[in-house]
């Protein structure tokens, strides 16, 4: 036997068993067309969640090796899945690992699922042969970065003046923070609707959980706090 069939037969047995985390089930469906096909790409979807206590309940039902998370999610995000299944990825025997996979290119969302324990974050521009590569990496302890995000956590954890933990930050949801960020650009409620997927009565009422929340009283307000912590 040559080596290429020797290494072609290592690849034909190798297996992933993967949870799909995110609150859109097209999207979800979509990913599992395009990787889920066990016999070719190697990986396996085991199990699917649209929220965060489906998500916690799921992966630790399934166990798997990795999971595809998405940063906004109900129930308070993506970070707060992670925190919950902190257990779980400090295993060890058998740790699940964390690949985040979101729309959202933003510094602060990489930085803070990084920061609670995920290996990587990919852009959902990602190719399906390359997320199928980037799964097996994350499930080999790498670290996966889609190239311009790197920077942002190399900046983040090699700064030696980086800044204290917001706590009036922290209060906030991922979800809120998005559209925190897109009122201070300037965006109208319809706008982020669209953008976020969501409807502007729910827009309104993220609006209204932020400025209750950082007891502020008006979009304004909102504006410059924003941009004083150069969220904008």
């Amino acid at each position: 036997m040559t080596e290429d069939e020797k290494n072609a037969g290592v690849g034909e047995t190798r297996r992933v068993r993967v949870v799909l985390v995110d609150d859109h089930r097209m999207f979800r469906t979509g990913v599992q067309a395009e990787i889920g096909e066990t016999a070719r790409t190697g990986v396996e979807v085991v199990g699917e969640a649209a929220d965060v206590d489906q998500a916690v309940t799921v992966i630790t039902a399934t166990r798997p090796e990795v999971v595809l998370l998405d940063v906004h999610l109900p129930g308070g995000g993506g970070v707060e899945v992670l925190r919950r299944c902190a257990p779980l990825m400090a295993a060890a025997e058998n740790p699940v690992r964390f690949l985040a996979l979101s729309v959202s290119d933003a510094a602060e969302d990489v930085i803070g699922v990084i920061r609670g324990g995920a290996r990587g974050y990919v852009t959902k521009t990602i190719t399906g042969t390359d997320l199928v590569d980037s799964v097996f990496r994350v499930q080999d302890g790498d670290a996966v970065f889609s190239p311009r995000l790197a920077g942002f956590v190399l900046d983040a954890f090699a700064s030696t003046d980086a800044p204290p933990v917001d706590e009036d930050l922290d209060r906030l949801t991922q979800r809120e923070r998005e559209v925190l960020r897109l009122i201070a650009r300037g965006y109208a409620y319809k706008e982020i609707a669209k953008q976020l997927f969501i409807s502007v009565k729910t827009v309104e009422s993220h609006v209204s959980a932020v400025l209750r929340k950082l007891q502020l009283s008006n979009r304004h307000e909102l504006t410059r706090w924003a941009t004083a912590r150069r969220l904008v």
